[in-house]
């Protein structure tokens, strides 16, 4: 051999020495690359319009096909005050008695112990608990599985149940990620089956319209894997998960029933395009009525690898933004009934920061048009925090240009920051000033601007009582205090009312108030 090759030969040896030997040392140092297993893949979409007919076979086909799919859920948590009247509305009232997600309770129960005293002796309590039950569907080979957040929220032990499987075989899981604005939650089996795992299918649920076939597999009342039939009853209606933060959802009429939650609403090629959360009920029946709610799967879909990771990351730019009045939209500068109105802007948020008032439209968001409130919020959220972004607005019809950077919003400290009261009735002396508009006003007097903590040297007139019968009942209220008019600043109650009075009647008044410690603007039309 001569010596270039030995040359080339022992180099070559050594090189390949240096691989095994670094490799070695990685692996006991765990210098190697994360596994893809740290990642989820967003299953893919099926866009492909939907066509074709329906016969006698087409639903026994899709349950059969994918019920293997769906799985119950069994879930135990700590009991809390209420949880009965949470589970069958009894008693307390709440404003969203009759809009109900359906987390079906499985028997809850306070566990008891004997005392070892034979059994004759006083029983010591142990920590009472609440077993309940839901649905979710299989997303991964590897035992990831979407549901509801409510199914699994302060769940201290999650068993899931498969399809085929006897009711008392089940598997534990543990929540990976959760997103109250959507109700979704990700969650992973702990111990996985022998038998291999089936996949949902998704399909695109922008496809979906009224008069639509779908078809939702659950855990109704225990009763595992129930297949109801019905067709799609609208699309984008608003439900609010969280005060004040709408999503738009599928209303249906398949029947769902509490422990359908976090299952999957199917279209007739047996794809997911949606999760079901929520149901109409009334007073004589907590159980279907007809009317139920599915997050779209194409919302939850995008936040897969957020929750994968834990944590979803959404923007805020610190406004309420409310619909330009159908009837009025000129009065704002306007060609056409595009836009959001500005109602609130919360100090010393983004918005505020960037000049952005009360009485603004915004027409523009990072160059794109904004042809709805609801499109804005989709836009803002869907923005990156620390992104800084162009806001066109529209002011006293005159065009401006706001650079607003975004923050990131923190669902928890908002949901804690919301104001629910209104205040007590007043019986200070009533002025009788704005006709036409349903309202009884009064001057602020030191008394009321304290109650109501207003700014320091801010005066206005105070609504002191409102005619159920007006347009202004709903989006006044009592003890809101009027700051201005159609851009004109009003110190009591008779300038007040003297602006309003000015009015025409079918036209539209732009009324600044405060309310519950912020400046609101509210667009409200004289009768």
């Amino acid at each position: 051999m001569s010596t270039r090759k030995t040359t080339f030969f022992y180099a070559m040896l050594i090189a390949v020495a240096s691989l095994a030997v670094g490799m070695v040392i990685a692996s006991r140092l765990d210098l190697t690359p994360a596994s893809s297993a740290q990642t989820i893949a967003v299953p893919p979409m099926n866009s492909t319009p939907i066509s074709g007919p329906v016969d006698a076979q087409t639903f026994r086909n899709i349950a059969k096909a994918q019920s293997p799919m769906v799985v119950n859920i069994r879930t135990e948590m700590k009991a809390k005050a209420g949880d009965l009247q949470d589970f069958f509305g009894g008693g307390g009232g709440a404003p969203d008695d009759f809009l109900r997600r359906f987390f079906g309770p499985g028997g809850g129960q306070d566990d008891q112990q004997d005392n070892g005293g034979g059994g004759r002796g006083r029983r010591a309590p142990r920590a009472q608990k609440t077993e309940a039950a839901g649905t979710g569907f299989i997303i991964s080979k590897d035992g990831f599985i979407l549901t509801n957040a409510h199914v699994v929220d302060d769940a201290t032990k999650i068993e899931v149940g498969l399809f085929g499987d006897e009711s008392d075989v089940t598997y534990q899981a543990k929540v990976i990620g959760k997103d109250a604005l959507t109700d979704s939650a990700l969650i992973q089996l702990i111990e996985m089956p022998k038998t291999p795992l089936q996949e949902a299918k998704f399909g695109d649920s922008s496809q979906m319209a009224a008069g639509d076939w779908v078809m939702a597999i659950g855990n109704p009342f225990n009763q595992s894997h129930t297949v109801t039939v019905g067709v799609v009853s609208a699309i984008g209606r608003l439900f609010y998960n969280l005060p004040q933060r709408p999503n738009e959802m599928i209303q249906t009429d398949a029947a769902i029933n509490p422990g359908n939650s976090g299952g999957p609403l199917l279209n007739i090629r047996g794809e997911v395009i949606g999760i079901n959360t929520a149901i109409l009920s009334n007073e004589r029946s907590a159980g279907n009525i007809g009317i139920g709610f599915a997050v779209p799967i194409n919302t939850v879909r995008e936040l897969l690898p957020q929750l994968r990771q834990g944590k979803i990351v959404r923007g805020r730019i610190g406004v309420q933004v409310s619909a330009v009045p159908h009837d009025a939209y000129e009065d704002f500068g306007l060609k056409s009934r595009t836009g959001a109105l500005v109602a609130q802007v919360s100090p010393g948020g983004a918005s505020a920061k960037a000049g952005i008032e009360p009485g603004d439209v915004i027409v523009e968001y990072n160059g794109r048009p904004v042809p709805n409130s609801g499109e804005l919020v989709k836009l803002v959220v869907a923005t990156k925090p620390g992104t800084s972004v162009p806001v066109k607005v529209l002011r006293d019809k005159q065009e401006k240009t706001l650079h607003v950077t975004v923050e990131e919003l923190d669902l928890e400290a908002e949901q804690q920051g919301q104001r629910s009261s209104r205040g007590g009735n007043n019986n200070e002396p009533q002025d009788q000033g704005a006709s036409g508009f349903g309202l009884t006003l009064q001057n602020v007097t030191p008394q009321i601007a304290r109650r109501l903590q207003l700014p320091t040297g801010q005066s206005g007139a105070v609504i002191a009582d409102i005619d159920p019968g007006s347009a202004s009942y709903g989006p006044l209220h009592p003890n809101d205090v009027i700051f201005a008019v159609n851009g004109r600043a009003v110190s009591n109650a008779a300038e007040a009312g003297r602006e309003l009075q000015k009015i025409a009647s079918g036209r539209i008044a732009r009324i600044l108030v405060w309310r519950d410690q912020n400046t609101l603007f509210v667009p409200v039309k004289k009768d």
